[in-house]
């Protein structure tokens, strides 16, 4: 059976993540049998990362805050979590799912397929945005 998405609900998670004035810094979107729904959402990254268990595969749109000195400015990565007990067919399957998750989540600087649980620690992430930002001041001294 083909995987659907549940375009309406999965925007509305998107748009409360991409929206600054919202608390909220990250949803999932998950499998609800040949569904993929919005899942968990939450304001700690940490939070996040707790569901992202080796039995699991899901989505994940995350906004960061990154910037230098000069300016401080929002960052949004497109996170794919693949645990490690699951199946090949289930990991094979999810890259052409992903296809159905960016017609809503279409707009962010990183993406990330990511089964080691440390590759989900937030400096890593954030450094890849960095790299991925452009103009860097850090590196200057005043």
């Amino acid at each position: 059976m083909a995987t659907r998405i549940d375009k309406e609900a999965c925007r509305a998670a998107y748009n409360l993540v991409r929206d600054d004035g919202s608390a909220v810094i990250w949803v999932t979107f998950k499998y609800e049998g040949a569904t993929i729904v919005p899942g968990e959402q939450g304001a700690e990254y940490q939070d996040f990362i707790q569901q992202c268990t080796d039995d699991v595969r899901l989505f994940a749109f995350v906004r960061f805050t990154t910037g230098d000195a000069m300016s401080k400015r929002s960052k949004f990565a497109l996170i794919t979590w693949i645990g490690e007990n699951v199946s090949g067919l289930q990991r094979a399957k999810t890259g052409t799912d992903k296809t159905l998750v960016k017609e809503v989540v279409q707009n962010f600087a990183k993406e990330f397929v990511i089964s080691d649980r440390k590759e989900l620690e937030e400096d890593f992430i954030k450094s890849e945005l960095k790299k991925a930002g452009g103009a860097n001041y850090d590196a200057q001294t005043e």
